[in-house]
């Protein structure tokens, strides 16, 4: 298995955990030197707070183990295309490179609404890559609203 699959399998494994307690099922993973140094799920039902995003969270949780803002030479692993929000905080981390899973043509803020990395005035430029277990990644989403949506009728 290579090393993308590995640590995306890890950041399903979170969006699992946010599906237990009723959270939109995303993961995330940081990982630096081949070592993770942050794993979290979306909270925002829980917190009752917007930016309780997997991606904002994991941030926050890395920054802290690594005493600073700065996220050099680290790896973020995510099952959904961050938002602009999280891009943005993405950018601000100085993270590295950015792997995903299932592209978000609604509020993608990396390649499917808003090229956020790609933009010419902002001075750090993440790698990303998308379509990282893919089809793992769109169904435990899908399958999340799904069952929302029979609930409701």
């Amino acid at each position: 298995m290579e090393q993308k699959e590995k640590y995306m399998k890890i950041a399903l494994k979170e969006a699992k955990k946010a599906e237990l307690i009723d959270e939109v099922p995303i993961g995330c993973v940081i990982v630096k030197d081949d070592k993770i140094i942050a794993r979290a799920h979306n909270t925002r039902e829980k917190d009752k707070l917007v930016t309780s995003h997997c991606e904002i969270n994991a941030i926050k949780k890395a920054s802290k183990k690594l005493d600073d803002w700065q996220l050099l030479d680290c790896e973020l692993y995510v099952t959904l295309e961050p938002c602009i929000m999280c891009a943005g905080a993405i950018y601000q981390s100085r993270i590295k490179k950015v792997y995903f899973g299932a592209y978000d043509f609604k509020q993608g803020g990396v390649t499917s609404l808003v090229k956020t990395f790609n933009l010419e005035k902002i001075n750090h430029h993440p790698e990303y890559e998308g379509g990282i277990l893919e089809e793992e990644c769109r169904s435990i989403i899908q399958n999340y609203f799904k069952k929302k949506r029979q609930t409701k009728v």
